[in-house]
């Protein structure tokens, strides 16, 4: 579990971690979650068109899920924002399907981009990917003022000169970027499971936004932690353990949260 391959594996799912906890932690504070299950797939039609090129697949991923996250942000101002965010979706599924579809590495590819390849991770994409992780979190901590007042009291953001939706472009381009570098990690479809578990399990625990993203990283660490040593112990996909153990964490956030309520409401229902 420890040997010299499974070394990148480890360093890269602890930036996939740290940065899954900061960014999903906006996430879910700014009930982001559609276009976070949205633009991976834009990231991964950018995969597989990078794919069929010749380029770098970092590069395909980075381009496509950030024009994915301006057509969202752009369209969503002038129409319902679901709607848009679910065409967006579409189409890029219908694009990755038919880049794929041109390419004699179909089967791979595929399984690759939406379900990740942890284990498959080589030297050279180490540094790129931890570069775009930098570049995100550094991004979040430049913004962070005006995204938690934007994110939680949009009226008094505006009154105070924040423009909420360049703000949320702005957000949305982050996340954008945080998916090109998680895609190779956990895949399209279950980063969500990552930015979406571990952050909403952080706000089930505490209210207060720092220590909520403190907790967050935590969480996610702990859960692909223990994604890689399940997956290398069985064979079985790692994408499935990050699922099972982010809803877990999620579940166990509820079931404190219930408790401390009843905890809390208890000395005035016995009077």
């Amino acid at each position: 579990m420890f040997s010299a391959f499974m070394t990148n594996a480890w360093v890269i799912a602890t930036i996939v971690a740290i940065l899954a906890g900061v960014v999903g932690f906006f996430v879910v504070l700014r009930g982001s979650a559609f276009p976070a299950h949205a633009i991976p797939n834009g990231a991964f039609a950018g995969a597989a068109a990078a794919n069929l090129l010749g380029l770098n697949t970092l590069l395909g991923l980075a381009v496509f899920s950030v024009l994915a996250a301006l057509g969202i942000g752009r369209l969503g101002r002038r129409g319902r924002h679901d709607v848009v965010t679910a065409l967006a979706l579409v189409m890029m599924l219908a694009l990755g399907a038919l880049f794929l579809s041109r390419t004699t590495e179909y089967e791979p590819a595929i399984y690759s981009l939406l379900f990740g390849e942890v284990l498959g991770v080589s030297t050279t994409e180490l540094l790129p990917v931890a570069g775009l992780a930098a570049a995100s979190i550094a991004a979040i901590f430049v913004l962070y003022r005006p995204l938690v007042l934007s994110s939680i009291i949009p009226e008094i953001a505006e009154a105070r000169g924040v423009r909420n939706h360049r703000m949320e472009i702005a957000f949305l381009v982050v996340l954008a970027v945080a998916t090109a570098t998680t895609v190779p990690v956990v895949g399209a479809l279950l980063i969500f499971s990552l930015l979406i578990g571990p952050p909403a399990a952080a706000r089930s625990f505490t209210d207060r936004p720092p220590l909520a993203i403190l907790l967050s990283i935590a969480i996610a660490l702990v859960t692909v932690w223990a994604a890689i040593a399940s997956s290398y112990a069985s064979n079985w996909p790692i994408g499935f353990f990050v699922g099972v153990f982010g809803a877990f964490a999620y579940g166990i956030g509820r079931t404190w949260a219930a408790w401390r309520r009843t905890r809390t409401f208890a000395p005035f229902s016995a009077r």
